[in-house]
């Protein structure tokens, strides 16, 4: 992305671990020496419920903390997909879960990839957002895949590092920039 700063949001159902991917995506970032923004919110749910993670990174200074208008978003679930399509622009990257069906359709350059599938083949769907990650990043060069790998493995617990370095190469493998539409 040639963007500076780049506001990032990441939306889906609550359980869906997009929370976890903006811290990430965040520490990330900090690793590769960018100044972050990382806010959150979520609906009253625990699970199910409607969740937003969002990051500002930047080369400089960044002057308001939240998003106003994403040049990315990512969207795990119908529900958000249907509440933020309409708050993109027309070079927003929109990319979208393959479970969310070909009505959803609005303004951005839209991607579609089976991230969900894609993370119940590599070993569990709790890896989803982890498979987003690895797609989102081969698309955009947010940040560097090694910090990206760095800030995973830091933040899940020892248990799931050989299910998250694999979940962040299969969403490498899924997404290449060449597939983000012009």
């Amino acid at each position: 992305m040639n963007s500076d700063p780049v506001q990032v949001r990441l939306s889906g159902a609550g359980g869906q671990g997009l929370i976890t991917a903006g811290v990430i995506l965040a520490e990330a970032a900090l690793l590769d020496g960018k100044n972050v923004v990382q806010t959150q919110t979520y609906g009253p749910e625990a699970r199910l419920g409607s969740s937003k993670a969002e990051v500002i990174i930047s080369a400089t200074t960044i002057a308001y903390p939240q998003v106003t208008v994403p040049d990315i978003l990512l969207c795990l679930s119908l529900e958000a997909a249907k509440k933020y399509m309409s708050l993109v622009h027309h070079d927003t990257l929109v990319v979208l879960d393959s479970t969310i069906g070909p009505e959803v359709t609005g303004r951005g350059r839209i991607v579609r990839l089976p991230m969900t599938a894609t993370a119940v083949a590599t070993g569990g769907k709790m890896a989803a957002n982890t498979v987003a990650l690895g797609a989102l990043n081969r698309l955009t060069g947010l940040v560097s895949p090694e910090s990206l790998r760095r800030a995973v493995l830091a933040r899940v617990p020892e248990r799931f590092r050989a299910l998250n370095a694999a979940a962040i190469e299969a969403g490498e493998r899924l997404a290449s920039p060449a597939e983000a539409p012009a």
